[in-house]
């Protein structure tokens, strides 16, 4: 064996044993530079992951904390749904109230309570009754009748010949003419001045259907009592709406509303009325388009809900007061009712039940036949002619409705 390899063996191993402290350090070192430059690759993107999720994050709560919901809130939602309901009640109460009406009889609806056959004839008394209280009421009268004019030219024509003699020159003819003109013209003068507003009861429908009326049979008699019960409320409107419009007019010459011409079921919008003409048509409820004087754009038929009935009324009015009354027809009105027994304590409530579906104008020709006994003084004067819808809340009323017709409403 060489010994001298040996030795050199021995020589190499006692160096490296002399720098095996310095060896750990070393190798700790190597592995802290391997780990520290992955160690900053991954701080960077977990400070960027940071910045986008848990920064943003903790802005979103911050600016939730800030309108964040008080520990009370829930009582004002509470509140808040309790109005709701309430307005909501109150609402269906107003509409139920609408048609709580005073009836013209408390013997007929829903069945009559007396076999007898005079009930509807009392029945027919009480409508022409009330609407000559309400055309009372607004101080309305008709022009001079034949008779006044014939009895005024009668007794001016005695007293001349009194005075003069027989007179029969084609001269003193002309002369008479036109005293009878300024005769007739000054009667119609003091009619005007003596009246609010021109009206005669006759043009109102159902006035005179009960004045000719003829028992044909009970259930007949009995819808014809509903359905002129409710062309008595329609017209009590109107009539309403007249007097508004002309508060504390001292004569026809200064009322806006010079001439309630008709209030009726079967006129259309832009067609003249003549007396009689509309015939005597009681009102009837509006199921479809077919059924109605005018296409309606408030789509509203009768229904489980409503009852929609259509009515027709032309006045004479002063072209300034066209607006004021169309708007004081669809506005609220108070009315009376005392249970639909007449007996109970009296309320007041209110209805607000016309929308107007069709409107037409047309200049007064005042030499016409149906205006020259009437003097509307010196305003521009034109016909109005408004075709209206009126709702009835079934709810209101059908507790007096007869039974024919309910049986015809489910239908």
């Amino acid at each position: 064996m060489d010994i001298s390899k040996f030795k050199n063996v021995i020589q190499k191993l006692s160096v490296l044993k002399d720098y095996s402290l310095l060896l750990v350090p070393a190798v700790i070192g190597l592995v802290a530079v391997l780990l520290f430059i992955p160690t900053q690759l991954m701080s960077g993107n977990l400070k960027e992951q940071i910045a986008k999720e848990s920064i943003s994050i903790g802005k979103k709560v911050k600016s939730m904390s800030k309108a964040a919901v008080p520990r009370k809130q829930w009582e004002k939602e509470r509140d808040y749904q309790r109005d709701y309901e309430n307005d909501a009640n109150k609402i269906a109460l107003l509409a139920k109230q609408s048609t709580q009406r005073q009836l013209l009889s408390y013997k007929i609806f829903p069945e009559p309570k007396d076999t007898s056959t005079l009930i509807f004839e009392e029945f027919g008394q009480q409508f022409r009754s009330a609407i000559d209280g309400l055309i009372a009421r607004v101080n309305a009268r008709d022009c001079p009748t034949e008779a006044e004019l014939q009895r005024s030219l009668r007794s001016s024509n005695s007293s001349r010949t009194r005075r003069g003699g027989k007179r029969s020159s084609r001269s003193s003819l002309g002369r008479l003419s036109e005293v009878d003109a300024t005769i007739t013209d000054v009667l119609c003068i003091e009619k005007a001045k003596s009246a609010s507003v021109y009206a005669n009861p006759a043009d109102l429908s159902g006035y005179e259907f009960w004045e000719e009326y003829e028992y044909t049979g009970r259930n007949e008699a009995v819808t014809d009592c509903w359905y002129w019960q409710l062309a008595y409320w329609i017209i009590e409107d109107v009539i309403d709406t007249v007097d508004a419009v002309n508060a504390g007019s001292k004569g026809v010459f200064t009322s806006p509303v010079k001439r309630l011409l008709s209030v009726n079921f079967t006129s259309k919008s832009g067609k003249r009325f003549r007396r009689k003409a509309a015939g005597e048509a009681k009102p009837s409820y509006v199921f479809s388009i077919e059924d109605g004087l005018a296409e309606s754009f408030t789509g509203r038929f009768t229904n489980d809900d409503i009852d929609v009935v259509q009515f027709n009324v032309t006045v004479v009015v002063s072209t300034k007061a066209v607006l004021p009354f169309m708007r004081q027809l669809c506005s609220a009105k108070r009315h009376k009712f005392r249970g639909f027994s007449g007996e109970e304590q009296e309320q007041i409530f209110k209805h607000n039940q016309i929308t107007i579906l069709e409107s037409n104008i047309v200049p007064v020709d005042r030499e016409d036949r149906i205006h020259s006994l009437y003097r509307y003084g010196e305003d521009a004067v034109v016909e109005l002619d408004l075709v209206c819808e009126y709702i009835f809340n079934r709810n209101g009323y059908d507790e007096v409705k007869p039974e024919e017709l309910l049986k015809k409403a489910e239908k």
